[in-house]
């Protein structure tokens, strides 16, 4: 059999295209939906404000996961490593929970 790839025409409205800075992501998730909340915390302040909230099945959230794994090997390949400060997950930023009971 051979596989077709479907064409995507993407809209970009301006309004979206500027993006949002984020340097925080709070997920939580149900049996049905993943919640990803992206947020901007700013040094002395003791509050983040969330910018944007994504919703999505937790396949897509599979698939998402897939997807950014391969692009960050292709930029470290071109790019080098990526260092994380202090060698792992900051206090502050994107970690993941302490799941552990």
């Amino acid at each position: 059999m051979e596989k077709k790839t479907q064409q995507i025409n993407v809209e970009l409205p301006q309004e979206v295209a500027d993006g949002h800075y984020a340097n925080l992501a709070l997920i939580a998730h149900s049996p049905s939906e993943f919640i990803l909340d992206f947020a901007r915390m700013l040094p002395g302040l003791p509050k983040a404000k969330v910018c944007a909230r994504m919703v999505m099945t937790p396949a897509n959230a599979k698939s998402l996961l897939k997807t950014l794994q391969t692009n960050i090997q292709r930029y470290e390949e071109t790019h080098g490593e990526i260092r994380m400060p202090g060698g792992g997950a900051s206090e502050v930023g994107f970690h993941f929970p302490d799941t552990k009971n």
